[in-house]
């Protein structure tokens, strides 16, 4: 049977010129703070193959209350955790079958393969659900970093057993959030969450 995890590093903003803008500025006042060379911004895709269908996992900002329709399995706030009621200051997590990622054909050094082992695939999937809903854009985690749309990758793969330290970056790149996933992931050891979730729905 086939099956894979594949990653896609898109630059923050393709396609949207205002994003990119935004970025480059981020990034320029954060090189300047950080005493560092400026880099370029990611964002990461997952790609899902399971024997019943095609995934693609993302976070996203809410467009609107169809969430099911978009395979959506997690949702949290943005910026600030009182304002998460309503929907322009709340994100998603989507696990979309043959879903749609408008800018993936922008991606760099992409596709990266993560896994083409079935139970490691499987375990990815079967996390989705329980990912972390921190407020993105801070670190209520205590995890050194802010909550983004890395973090839910690195964390998602990092429970599933994935070693984090084989998953090549584009030249230049900086992914924020990443580590934050890392380290939050790394208080549970890989698979036990998974495992416990299993358990919680055969007892139900």
């Amino acid at each position: 049977m086939d099956a894979s995890v594949d990653l896609y590093w898109i630059p923050l903003g393709a396609g949207a010129h205002s994003v990119r803008w935004n970025g480059l500025v981020y990034e320029a006042v954060a090189a300047a703070v950080q005493r560092r060379p400026r880099q370029d911004i990611y964002h990461s895709v997952l790609s899902i193959v399971l024997s019943d269908g095609h995934y693609m996992v993302e976070m996203t900002p809410v467009p609107d209350g169809s969430g099911a329709s978009r395979g959506v399995v997690a949702e949290g706030p943005v910026g600030l955790r009182a304002a998460g009621g309503f929907r322009v200051f709340r994100y998603e997590v989507r696990r979309w079958r043959d879903g749609i990622v408008p800018d993936l054909a922008h991606a760099v050094a992409s596709p990266v393969r993560v896994t083409s082992d079935r139970s490691t695939t499987q375990c990815v999937f079967d996390a989705l659900p329980l990912v972390p809903t921190a407020t993105w854009g801070r670190d209520e985690l205590s995890a050194g970093e802010m909550w983004t749309c890395n973090s839910i990758i690195s964390w998602l793969l990092a429970t599933a057993g994935v070693d984090l330290a084989t998953i090549a970056m584009p030249d230049r790149a900086r992914a924020p959030g990443w580590d934050a996933g890392r380290v939050v992931a790394a208080r549970t050891p890989p698979k036990v969450a998974i495992g416990h979730f299993h358990t919680i729905v055969r007892e139900s």
